[in-house]
């Protein structure tokens, strides 16, 4: 990755360091992108999320909250939530959840999910707008 470069490709996976990616998530032109980290490679999505993205992903958080409801299970649900190992991963799933006994496993005000101190969530799920190829692919095999 060019440190020097105004602006960072979108949608693609680049070879950056972890600092690299701590300096790109810390950038505040990139706010509101969903930033991953994997294999000494960068991406950023910054697409926009449209009405279609936003129907499908309430109908997801809908139905895992109705079936889990239903099914009196325990969980808690974590919408854009940065989980990394330092120096090695980070990623920034659509929606995830911890299950049964994890549920309450990452205190209230923990920033960054750490997977160093905390376990994996139990599911994660990724709502295709731009992105299915990578989803079902990089993506789905970093999670």
């Amino acid at each position: 990755m060019n440190k020097t470069q105004s602006q960072l490709p979108k949608d693609t996976w680049i070879t950056a360091t972890w600092q690299e990616y701590i300096q790109t998530i810390d950038d505040p032109s990139y706010q509101k992108a969903k930033i991953y980290y994997h294999n000494e490679k960068l991406r950023i999505e910054m697409s926009p999320l449209g009405s279609d993205y936003a129907n499908d992903h309430i109908l997801v958080v809908a139905a895992i909250t109705l079936f889990t409801i239903t099914k009196s299970i325990t969980l808690t649900g974590k919408d854009n939530c940065t989980y990394c190992k330092t120096g090695c991963q980070a990623t920034q799933p659509d929606l995830s959840y911890y299950i049964g006994e994890n549920a309450d496993v990452v205190p209230w005000g923990t920033s960054m999910t750490n997977l160093g101190i905390y376990p994996p969530p139990s599911l994660v799920i990724e709502v295709a707008n731009t992105s299915l190829a990578d989803d079902k692919g990089k993506k789905r095999l970093l999670y």
